[in-house]
């Protein structure tokens, strides 16, 4: 296979970011030769610099000095100069896929730069309406019973937005679109020829019926009868509070939640460490890790860098699926 070129934006200068991108890179070019990996940041970050030929620090340069910790509004426009260099990295295929560390959306919104979270950012930097957040991780054998190791992946419909605003945004379209970017991503991106999903309702028990809620008649069932005649294998909706069960990850390849926390609780409870944020319906890869910027533990040494070295390890392998997709659609 040919060599695979990723990129890393570090993100909130002041939070741990720039070390556990660091720690991961290294630990991750140990593990594969058939790449190399660019992180994006100040070089003053980075006090080892790099230390493998096949990593380098593509160097932008903060707007003041940082004290680990300790936000400043004055660096907002650094982050997002880090994303913009890796964007625009991605669509000239100078690299094959972005691995982004986390960022402080208050700090940035307090800077006066109106900022929801990367997943919205590089949609509008992409052009793209709507793009699917999908939380990744592979769950050990051992764990709630689990006979063997296996795959979670759970997609949301509905991202950042307060709960009071979640039902007017659940329409047979936007239920309809986040199903066929799913079914898409999964497909020529994960490597998986026939994906089944399983979608929940919005209501408590899907709305027993219609006497807890509409959305689900109305809204998700008449989504979920278009999908399934364009020859998507997707089934629901199902009750959000049964929804998610270890003993069918055999047999699902992604779970489609309504909102943030319907779906981001229970992933969380089996995998708060190891989580990868994968976004969906881009023209470019993008993983992200699963947890913020730990200003607390930032520049002590003790931060946890395994959430990033799993995003690195998925960004790989779906430039590597992408790549082949690619090469059969053509016929090459």
């Amino acid at each position: 296979m040919s060599r695979v070129d990723l990129v890393i934006t570090t993100g909130e200068p002041a939070g741990i970011g720039p070390e556990v991108s660091a720690q991961a890179a290294q630990a991750f070019l140990q593990e594969q030769e058939d790449v190399h990996i660019t992180l994006i940041g100040d070089p003053t970050l980075f006090r080892d610099g790099p230390r493998h030929p096949r990593l380098q620090i593509e160097s932008i340069k903060l707007n003041k000095p940082v004290t680990s910790g300790v936000l400043n509004p004055n660096n907002a426009a650094y982050v997002l100069a880090t994303l913009d260099a890796a964007i625009a990295g991605c669509q000239t295929e100078r690299f094959q896929a972005m691995v982004t560390a986390p960022v402080h959306k208050g700090v940035i919104n307090q800077s006066g730069i109106v900022f929801t979270g990367h997943t919205e950012y590089l949609a509008a930097a992409c052009g793209v309406q709507r793009v699917v957040m999908l939380l990744c991780a592979n769950l050990p054998a051992g764990l709630m019973g689990l006979q063997s190791g296996l795959p979670l992946r759970v997609a949301l419909t509905t991202i950042h937005m307060p709960l009071a605003l979640v039902s007017a945004q659940i329409t047979v379209k936007t239920v309809l679109e986040t199903i066929e970017i799913l079914h898409a991503g999964l497909k020529n991106q994960f490597g998986i020829a026939q994906p089944r999903i399983l979608v929940a309702g919005l209501n408590p028990h899907a709305g027993e019926g219609g006497y807890l809620g509409s959305e689900e008649s109305t809204t998700i069932e008449p989504a979920i009868a278009q999908a399934q005649q364009a020859g998507i294998r997707v089934e629901g909706p199902f009750p959000g509070d049964t929804l998610f069960d270890l003993r069918s990850l055999d047999r699902v390849d992604a779970y489609l939640a309504m909102y943030h926390d319907q779906g981001l609780a229970p992933f969380k409870l089996v995998a708060f460490n190891s989580g990868v944020n994968v976004t969906l319906g881009l023209p470019i890869i993008r993983t992200s890790v699963d947890h913020g910027t730990a200003l607390d533990i930032a520049g002590k040494g003790v931060a946890d860098a395994g959430s990033m070295l799993e995003a690195i390890r998925l960004a790989f392998q779906l430039a590597r699926h992408r790549k082949t997709f690619i090469a059969n659609a053509s016929g090459a």
